[in-house]
């Protein structure tokens, strides 16, 4: 269940934005028909919205491209969006990247190695040729699991749209909320109460997620838990405008507490 307080329930990203922002996430697994499922050494969506995946040169992958006629086989890229922080149900969201794999061509290795390192450094890329391959998958479906539903998003969409802009910074920000601020994340799930469904006795309030349009909190109890969101003012346009916002939106909450008292 996602809860909001205010009038209003806040926005949040669009299916495409939010299936580019999970295809940040590291842990990855790669499926191509006839062989195991495999972890790939790296993956990433380039700025241009082109999906690349590095894998070993002697792994199951690579097998499979040599042993095809044309070089290039259907293939599933996986990835799933973790929790920064120890939770019971960790996942948030799962993208199904699927299309067909090939080789990226000698002459336009190095091009797609430096727009791979643009948006995700990997050494491993120096080993492409070697020890490493580096693939290109053409994207046929873009499918994104979350919140209990799922979303099909074109593959010219998925290309189009941009993480968000507080991805790179969210891992270490909810860290550290949750290890060193436990006052401010009480003071956050105070914002519960005004949904109708305040956090009761018993319940822990952890932090869930961060993006440009605000907090998601994970409210545990013994028999379950519930997700909710707490959102900023106004939408934020780069990480360094989080910790100005965050502020901002605790000094309401402490208002509307003392108001409220």
């Amino acid at each position: 269940m996602t809860t909001t307080h205010g009038p209003q329930a806040p926005s949040v990203a669009a299916a495409p934005e939010r299936a580019r922002t999970v295809a940040t996430r590291a842990a990855a697994a790669v499926c191509v028909a006839g062989r195991d499922p495999s972890r790939p050494i790296a993956h990433a969506t380039t700025a241009a919205g082109q999906v690349l995946v590095l894998v070993p040169g002697d792994g199951e992958v690579a097998a499979a491209l040599e042993a095809a006629p044309d070089r290039d086989v259907s293939a599933l890229l996986m990835v799933s969006d973790r929790a920064p922080v120890p939770l019971r149900d960790p996942v948030r969201a799962t993208l199904w990247l699927s299309g067909w794999l090939t080789p990226v061509p000698e002459a336009d290795r190095r091009a797609a190695a430096v727009a791979f390192a643009d948006v995700r450094p990997e050494e491993a890329l120096l080993d492409v040729g070697g020890a490493a391959t580096l693939l290109r998958l053409d994207l046929a479906e873009v499918v994104l699991r979350e919140g209990g539903g799922c979303a099909e998003i074109s593959p010219a969409d998925y290309a189009a749209a941009r993480p968000d802009p507080v991805a790179a910074v969210e891992d270490r920000m909810l860290r550290h909320l949750d290890v060193d601020h436990p006052e401010v994340l009480a003071l956050l799930g105070s914002a519960v109460a005004r949904s109708g469904v305040p956090v009761a006795a018993g319940e822990r309030v952890r932090p869930l997620g961060l993006d440009r349009f605000g907090y998601r909190l994970r409210i545990e109890g013994a028999s379950g838990h519930r997700d909710v969101r707490v959102p900023f003012p106004r939408p934020l346009t780069c990480a360094g405008q989080v910790q100005p916002a965050t502020a901002q939106l605790l000094c309401a909450l402490r208002a509307g507490l003392v108001r409220r008292d």
